[in-house]
């Protein structure tokens, strides 16, 4: 099979190229590293050092004895993407080029519209090309549970959902209540690519997840193929944030009351998910709405479970410190679990890898670089406010 990875160079793309070379997929690769310069303007940088496109293709070519397919452009250039979908025609396109910070969209509004213009644009983009070139090649783009908000009601795992508006019974879309402008515009990409998919019939999946921890998967098999892993308060996730606080015993930093719940997932099981909904894609025509996540987890609990890995590994226990929260959102325990029917009928539901071990990996990885660490310690406590 042949898959296109846009984005390639992040946190995810990377991860996910080298499980599918690993299992002898043709890989081909667009990235214009947008995410290294972005996370070096706000002063920060990747916790694990990371090598350049060239270095790493060459890693691949020594480690797997493999090749991989890299074009440096931006997927917000139509020209671009259409014709590297035109020389390439990929069976799956993975769309993973877009601004991934809900921290970096509320910056200001420049931060803003280059979230929402990027992100939009790029999925119009992809979603054009391939009604142009080849429909019938499948759009896998990576969304959010986030698009949702925290309704009262269990999270449906489809597009569409029954309701009753004064009275009156009709299907609409999934309601969303976005917490950022980056998750407003995902919610926008998913609007688009269903009504792309009512249209002209593309095949499309639409992956719904909550966040993403860990430094290796199981083809990360040494440092030189090292994924990035941002621990910033822009960049970097609350669970791979507090393990690298844990490495430099500065205080784990709980933006607010640690009540938050969220759905987590490895970075292993995340990409062993991508990896079967690639290789299982939905029937031509179809549009499949995915959630994904493992571990439901409130940020008082992850906390505590670094600070116990922390013991293990490195000898002591960080404090934990609670700062105030720059989000809007909710911080009582509220239940949440959206429904999850796609990933189980493919054999993806056991857990891999749990956080309880992960973290103790996570706290192992980093150690080697904690003087990394150490030079953005400053950027742990958050320094945008979603209000003024």
């Amino acid at each position: 099979m042949r898959v296109l990875i846009l984005g390639i160079d992040g946190y995810l793309g990377w991860a996910l190229a080298l499980r599918l070379i690993r299992k002898g997929h043709e890989i081909v690769g667009v990235d214009n590293f947008y995410t290294r310069r972005a996370v070096n303007e706000v002063g920060s940088d990747s916790a694990l050092p990371i090598l350049s496109m060239q270095d790493r293709i060459r890693a691949i070519e020594e480690i797997f004895g493999a090749s991989l397919e890299f074009i440096e452009g931006d997927v917000a250039n139509y020209d671009l993407v259409r014709k590297v979908v035109e020389r390439y025609r990929p069976d799956t396109i993975v769309h993973f080029a877009e601004q991934r910070s809900a921290p970096y969209s509320m910056i200001d509004v420049n931060h803003a519209k280059y979230t929402i213009i990027n992100n939009l644009t790029s999925t119009l983009n992809v979603i054009y090309a391939v009604k142009e070139v080849r429909r019938d090649i499948h759009i896998l783009k990576m969304g959010t549970l986030g698009e949702y908000g925290y309704p009262a009601f269990r999270i449906p795992e489809d597009a569409f959902i029954d309701a009753i508006i004064q009275g009156v019974r009709d299907r609409i879309t999934v309601p969303r209540w976005a917490g950022s402008w980056y998750h407003w515009s995902k919610v926008f990409d998913s609007y688009m690519l269903l009504y792309a998919n009512k249209l002209w019939g593309l095949t499309i999946t639409d992956f719904h997840q909550g966040p993403v921890y860990g430094t290796r998967t199981t083809d990360i098999i040494s440092e030189e193929l090292f994924t990035r892993f941002d621990v910033d308060d822009v960049w970097g996730t609350v669970i791979n944030r507090f393990c690298a606080e844990a490495v430099v015993n500065h205080p784990l930093t709980i933006y607010g009351s640690g009540l938050q719940k969220k759905g987590f997932t490895s970075l292993e099981d995340t990409i062993t998910a991508l990896a079967a909904l690639i290789e299982n894609p939905p029937e031509p025509g179809e549009f499949r709405t995915v959630h994904h996540y493992r571990e439901i987890k409130t940020l008082n609990g992850m906390a505590e479970l670094v600070r116990r890995a922390a013991k293990q590994v490195l000898g002591y226990e960080p404090e934990i410190t609670h700062l105030p929260n720059p989000r809007v959102e909710p911080e009582e325990d509220l239940l949440y679990e959206p429904e999850k029917r796609v990933l189980p009928k493919l054999g993806i539901y056991r857990l891999t890898r749990v956080m309880e071990d992960e973290v103790v990996t996570m706290l192992k990885d980093l150690k080697p670089y904690t003087d990394r660490i150490k030079r953005i310690e400053a950027l742990f406590k958050p320094r945008i406010k979603w209000r003024d």
